[in-house]
């Protein structure tokens, strides 16, 4: 099978782009403090899930939960990281961005333990 010098370049920077969102991820999970929290209790929820044998619809839930808080929860660092790399300085506009990007992490972790009590507080009561 022959590959022209296109196919090899696409496939390499192809590879860059899984490397570079690996090594974004790794950053987060060990360098921000909310990512640290964040999958602490991402883990302990998934280990409650398994003592309490969710079902496949509650899995479901809990994993779709656990991912929009650190997929929100990676998006507002970055959106930290950008604006502070932009204004350093205390900027209203700034602080509003920043205001907006956490309030959509805290909605989501409001919804996501909403959701986990609904899940989870029948099998412990039972």
């Amino acid at each position: 099978m022959i590959q022209n010098n296109s196919t090899i370049i696409y496939r390499q920077a192809l590879a860059k782009t899984f490397v570079n969102a690996f090594n974004g991820l790794k950053y987060f999970f060990k360098k921000e403090r909310n990512g640290k929290i964040q999958a602490t209790i991402a883990i302990a929820v998934l280990i409650a899930g398994l003592y309490l044998r969710l079902s496949a619809m509650e899995w479901i839930f809990i994993f779709v939960c656990i991912c929009s808080v650190l997929v929100l929860e990676m998006m507002n660092s970055a959106i930290e990281q950008l604006c502070n790399m932009i204004h350093s300085e205390y900027h209203p506009s700034i602080k509003t961005i920043k205001d907006v990007a956490a309030g959509a992490v805290l909605f989501a972790s409001i919804i996501s333990v909403i959701i986990g009590l609904i899940i989870f507080l029948p099998k412990i009561f039972n």
